[in-house]
């Protein structure tokens, strides 16, 4: 990747990425495997009794926190060639860790980790770097504390974080004020160890690799729905999961990156074989269709318990869209992806209900709203809504400088912008980009990108 150094003699040096419209962009990747279902996988697999092998696992730093916290808790995980074998210990049977678990940049692993952490009788110490320790726990400990654990944390209710486990949990019965998917993981995971039945009740669906899972390694998970829409979760707990081999579809958040890119930059065609195409996280696919954008699906298959398939995208003219706000959970991580297709689109999009956003690695919105605004794009906020004026094409667009607040999704949407616009787009920090998509400027290289 290109890099211009400033330097001042009382600051560090700062490398500054350049993203710029590289031509058409063609070929065929593979995006790494579901940065979700590999969390889970590791987790359960830790908890089920024998030996699980997992292919396809996300080898991102967020995923290898996850596996280095279940060694700590006692699994053995090893990597063989391409796959993670793991030997769990089964439900209730994990070992007090010898030291401070650090789980990065990952508020999904320390989310639902904490959840498993709730329901045995140990005692943990979390913690995470600057961004993570910056988020709310409050969200998952509050229902938590209802099932015997005790929590102490930083002002705010931040990480680091106390977490005194108990053998002899109560089920919990909660009700989501908001949609979580995180939030619903955590208190079903904490339910597999505790004396009775678990239940979740969510206003709306939100994505379900959890449920899916614990079905995988045969746990009984019913669903049922609401009146008004949402779904109700239960198991029954004091489970016995059962070791059984994991295939991880490539992921849809990640492959969003490579699928803008190539409907903005006239004259593209990829392909994106093995993407995972479960409903719940699949609403920037159905938005981008909304859009005029050319997204076909071939090859469509189930793989360990997920539906997936192989994206072929063109090159399109996109167009303004409204985004409901009950769309937001299936598609939570991938809109400052695309507000940056919104820019290069003709007329007005909205995008409803993002309050979520403001809570993510960074305050996604405030960020995303930047990214736009320092690009030359026509953006504004009305309370959780964002409001942007498609200029219909790239003239006029690019030339600024993207501050990616230790955001990985943030520095792949500025880069995404930069290979669309009329002039380059400056790009503060592409490290944490590995967090959950290594080898992402290789595999954009090879479409033909330029950076």
């Amino acid at each position: 990747m290109n890099a211009i150094m400033e330097h001042h003699p009382s600051a560090p040096v700062i490398p500054l990425s350049v993203a710029r419209n590289p031509g058409p962009l063609r070929g065929t990747i593979r995006v790494p495997g579901d940065k979700s279902i590999s969390h889970r996988a590791l987790m359960l697999a830790s908890l089920a009794e024998g030996r699980t092998v997992v292919t396809g696992l996300l080898e991102g730093e967020d995923v290898l926190r996850t596996a280095d916290a279940m060694r700590a808790l006692g699994a053995t995980i090893t990597r063989e060639a391409d796959q993670w074998v793991i030997d769990g210990k089964g439900v209730g049977a994990l070992q007090e860790p010898a030291d401070v678990l650090d789980m990065g940049n990952s508020g999904t692993a320390a989310r639902l980790l904490s959840g498993i952490l709730s329901s045995h009788a140990i005692t943990s110490f979390m913690t995470g770097d600057a961004s993570l320790r910056g988020r709310p726990m409050r969200r998952v400990t509050q229902p938590l504390a209802g099932n015997g654990a005790c929590f102490a944390t930083r002002l705010g209710e931040k990480l680091p974080m106390a977490i005194i486990g108990t053998g002899e949990a109560t089920p919990l019965s909660y009700c989501l004020p908001v949609a979580s998917a995180q939030v619903k993981s955590a208190i079903l995971l904490a339910g597999l160890n505790a004396e009775g039945r678990t239940r979740v009740e969510e206003p709306v669906a939100t994505r379900d690799h959890t449920e899916n899972m614990l079905r995988h390694f045969g746990v009984g998970v019913d669903v049922g729905l609401t009146p008004t829409g949402g779904r109700i979760i239960t198991l029954e707990g004091r489970a016995r999961l059962v070791a059984r081999d994991v295939v991880v579809p490539a992921d849809p958040s990640s492959a969003a990156f490579p699928i803008v890119a190539a409907s903005l930059v006239p004259g593209s065609e990829i392909r994106l074989p093995g993407v995972g195409l479960n409903p719940l996280r699949t609403g920037l696919f159905t938005t981008l269709r909304e859009m005029g954008a050319v997204l076909d699906i071939e090859n469509e298959r189930v793989e360990g318990g997920e539906p997936v398939g192989d994206l072929v995208v063109r090159s399109a003219a996109l167009r303004g869209v409204d985004v409901p706000a009950d769309r937001a959970p299936s598609m939570i991580d991938e809109y400052p992806v695309l507000a940056v297709a919104c820019a290069f689109a003709s007329g007005t999009s909205r995008l409803r209900g993002l309050e979520e956003l403001r809570v993510k690695e960074s305050d996604r919105l405030s960020a995303t709203v930047a990214l736009l605004k320092a690009n030359g794009a026509d953006v504004r906020v009305e309370g959780d809504d964002m409001i942007i004026e498609g200029r219909g094409s790239a003239e006029g667009l690019g030339g600024g400088l993207v501050e990616t607040q230790m955001d990985h999704r943030l520095a792949m949407s500025a880069i995404v912008f930069g290979l669309a616009a009329e002039k380059p787009v400056l790009v503060d920090d592409t490290g944490f980009i590995n967090t959950s998509f290594p080898g992402f400027v290789s595999l954009m290289a090879a479409l033909g990108a330029v950076l």
